[in-house]
């Protein structure tokens, strides 16, 4: 499988582009396969990537005992919530090569809890995530809520019961993102609206595409990969608001080439092997249109997002199933390439508050999802499946850290910005998070909807 620069007017937008999905390595072990004793295991050094598979096959065997789990990228060790004094539970996670750790409650109770959330505290600029770090349901409030409102979600926090729960402010205003990897511009009777490309797919029926936010896909039609220029993409499939925040757009060229690959800026890419889970704790980068590289790590799964309608002064967008995390963003970044440093696609940008400036929070549709919910596959297409030969053959092209930091974000000329084992201190200002993105607390929503939000966040006008 060959990957290659396009000129523009192939239409090949070099933002993200993926390879295929790869196997997971990590299998649980039979319970009759070992007859060494728990206490004579030794947790496993795992790749963050996965950290989420050895985690998933943990929690099919413990049940209500789960937890939930997170990455120590520390030690590189996965770390297994256990409810209960069971040595036969703290066994099995032993056995598997992770580390387990007491909590009080399990993720069942979580999901409980953010299921009340939603129905008796979906408020605009409101955002609620798991958090298996501290075994509670995080839930950021933006500037909006005040008065009544703030009561009420307050109220509804301390209902869950101790423990089960906190509530902080964040300083900016959920919103979401238009812009982000590469720029992708389009026309409304609004005006333009500019987002980024996510990850260059292979849509079910062969033809070649690439996916982006949702909220990019209902605001626009038609997509080009310049300001002025003919359209190059059709959306195919948006889904904005409801259960997830992604775009299927189909080059309408059926001879595109695409590239599997994030272009981190400085004439550099990141070669995409693969599509991953996220798990709390995991380092992250993400590329975005307006900002450029920036880092972070995940701070929360299945978040839901209630975002301020901007077609309704009364309404409310909720997005459910989202990745929370402490890395910045800005408009026009919406849609852009959430990825780690080893060529995993984890996200697309959906929205946050904040900046890049003073920080904040942003909220990430998994890739995994979209990829399952259209149909379609990372890079381009069954020939690339499994295929790793999209590593790059230039050390600083798979290295952010390697780039120049005023090259790769043009908003930032502060090193951290390039170097994912540090964190942008703009990227952990709850200013910079858009509360709209908030959490369902465990396993994503169950409400599929593909409403329209044309302005929402990180969609950025253009003049």
């Amino acid at each position: 499988m060959s990957h290659k620069r396009i000129p523009k007017r192939k239409a090949a937008i070099a933002v993200g582009g993926v390879a295929a999905l790869g196997a997971a390595a990590l299998l649980l072990p039979h319970a009759n396969a070992s007859q060494t004793d728990a206490k004579d295991a030794t947790p496993k050094t795992l790749k963050s990537a996965d950290a989420s598979s050895l985690a998933s096959l943990i929690a099919s065997q413990l049940g209500d005992a789960f937890g939930g789990a997170y990455w120590d990228g520390a030690k590189q060790q996965v770390i297994i919530n256990v409810v209960g004094n069971n040595s036969n539970v703290v066994n099995t996670v032993e056995k598997a090569g992770a580390v387990p750790r007491s909590v009080n409650n399990s993720l069942s109770t979580l999901k409980t809890a953010a299921k009340t959330l939603k129905s008796d505290a979906t408020i605009p600029g409101t955002a609620w995530s798991i958090d298996p770090k501290t075994n509670q349901v995080q839930v950021t409030a933006d500037s909006t809520v005040t008065g009544a409102k703030w009561a009420k979600l307050t109220s509804t926090v301390d209902s869950l019961g101790s423990g089960v729960a906190t509530v902080k402010k964040s300083a900016g205003t959920f919103k979401t993102f238009v812009s982000g990897g590469d720029a992708i511009f389009a026309q409304t009777d609004a005006g333009g609206v500019r987002c980024s490309l996510g990850f260059n797919v292979t849509a079910s029926d062969g033809a070649p595409a690439f996916l982006t936010a949702g909220h990019c896909g209902v605001a626009a039609k038609q997509w080009s990969d310049s300001q002025n220029g003919q359209p190059i993409a059709t959306v195919d499939q948006a889904t904005f608001p409801g259960a997830g925040d992604f775009s299927l757009v189909k080059y309408d060229d059926p001879a595109t080439q695409t590239a599997s690959e994030v272009n981190v800026g400085n004439g550099k890419t990141v070669q995409i092997t693969q599509a991953a889970d996220a798990t709390v704790g995991q380092q992250v980068l993400r590329m975005g249109s307006t900002t450029g590289l920036h880092d972070g790590s995940v701070t929360g799964l299945d978040a839901t997002v209630n975002f301020q309608s901007e077609t309704d002064p009364n309404g409310v967008d909720t997005v459910t199933g989202l990745i929370q995390t402490d890395v910045c963003a800005e408009a026009g970044d919406s849609g852009g390439s959430l990825f780690t440093q080893d060529g995993s696609a984890i996200g697309l940008t959906s929205g946050g508050s904040g900046d890049c400036t003073v920080g904040g929070e942003t909220f990430f549709q998994p890739v995994t999802a979209a990829l399952q919910a259209t149909g379609a596959t990372l890079g381009a297409g069954a020939a690339g499946a499994g295929d790793a030969s999209a590593a790059a053959t230039d050390p600083a092209a798979t290295d952010p850290a390697a780039t120049d930091p005023a090259a790769t974000d043009p908003a930032a000329t502060d090193p951290a910005a390039t170097d994912p084992a540090a964190t942008d201190p703009a990227a952990t200002d709850p200013a910079a998070s858009d509360p709209a993105a908030g959490d369902e607390s465990g396993t994503g929503s169950d409400e599929n909807s593909t409403g329209m939000d044309a302005g929402s966040g990180l969609v950025t006008s253009t003049p």
